[in-house]
């Protein structure tokens, strides 16, 4: 269905469903407001990364890379990115988020040694904590090696992970350039965070085609698939994905931005959930593609006609896959209803 109408008033009510969010990377969901303020309070110069609006500024994925390394560039410590949970958790809640699972990347928090690593994850904990009990929502870490910083320095963000998997720190996956190297080439890292207990996630399928989403799935052996979309070109894959159970981490709005598809309505996010996966609705990097989750839910019900039920069904699927333990999975099916 493309097109559907539905009242004003139903749209609001479907904005404001209680929300599971699966595909988060912290940083690029840090609002432009708060880098420019930290900013200014360090004294660095960020030319270029902004447009007259305010609004971070990039011309393609290539140049987005840039611009998110760039913002990132001025997280300089745990309290740093202590303010940036706060922030980030404050902005998901005002959407209706209950749960979120976000991306950590120990190359962003202390250069990847351990040590300082720890540091940075105590901080952030502290902070998710203190959202949790302050405006009721749960966010769990996923730490993520980046595809484009190679194999090597993968090795040693899932040394970090490893070293501190727990009931916060619950997963690990790769980010980054889907357009280097192989899933292959970082094997080593998904075993070594395999063995530490951590369950398993990989960006694929956004980039290149569904031959990468395959090669994740059986060189790295993950739970989850991060886009996954391109799946749709072989539908032999989308018949696997269901049959072994996998879960797709959907960014409609992200993937329209940066141009994978032409429009929503051409996004095969539907065509998937038709076909029997199990697909989940995030933002990626919200204010980079100017979106959020309740965006996100408006635009898929303008789009598809998905109602109140289908969405209801995305956030329990969305439950059911998260790396979270049993008793959290519990309390916030519970929450769902």
């Amino acid at each position: 269905m493309r097109g559907f109408v539905m009242d004003e008033e139903r749209l609001a009510a479907i904005r404001a469903l209680p929300k599971v969010e699966l595909h988060l990377h912290l940083e690029g969901a840090a609002p432009p407001a708060f880098i420019r303020g930290l900013a200014q309070e360090k004294s660095v110069r960020l030319d270029g990364i902004f447009a007259g609006n305010g609004s971070y500024a990039y011309t393609d994925f290539g140049h987005f890379l840039e611009v998110y390394e760039a913002a990132t560039s001025v997280l300089k410590s745990p309290e740093d990115y202590a303010r940036l949970v706060t922030a980030v958790l404050e902005e998901s809640a005002a959407n209706g988020v209950l749960y979120s699972e976000t991306f950590l990347s120990p190359d962003f928090c202390g250069g990847g040694d351990l040590g300082a690593w720890r540091d940075y994850l105590h901080a952030m904990r502290e902070a998710a904590e203190a959202a949790e009990r302050d405006i009721g929502i749960t966010l769990r870490g996923i730490v993520t090696c980046i595809r484009h910083f190679g194999p090597e320095k993968a090795k040693r963000a899932a040394l970090c992970a490893a070293e501190t998997a727990g009931d916060w720190l619950v997963g690990f996956g790769m980010a980054g350039d889907e357009n280097r190297g192989s899933p292959r080439d970082f094997a080593y890292s998904f075993d070594m965070a395999r063995e530490a207990g951590l369950k398993l996630t990989c960006h694929a399928g956004e980039w290149r085609g569904p031959r990468e989403v395959a090669e994740a799935i059986d060189d790295l052996r993950v739970a989850r698939i991060g886009h996954g979309v391109r799946s749709i070109e072989d539908l032999a894959l989308v018949d696997k994905i269901v049959e072994n159970g996998i879960v797709l981490e959907v960014c409609p709005g992200s993937n329209v931005t940066l141009g994978v598809y032409p429009k929503l309505s051409a996004h095969p996010i539907e065509k998937l959930r038709e076909r029997g996966v199990k697909v989940t609705v995030s933002t990626d990097d919200p204010p980079f593609f100017h979106t959020s989750m309740a965006d996100e839910y408006e635009a898929l019900a303008r789009v598809f006609g998905w109602d109140e039920e289908v969405f209801a069904e995305i956030a329990r699927t969305s439950a059911e896959a998260a790396f979270c333990d049993e008793e959290t999975r519990a309390a916030l099916l519970k929450r769902l209803g």
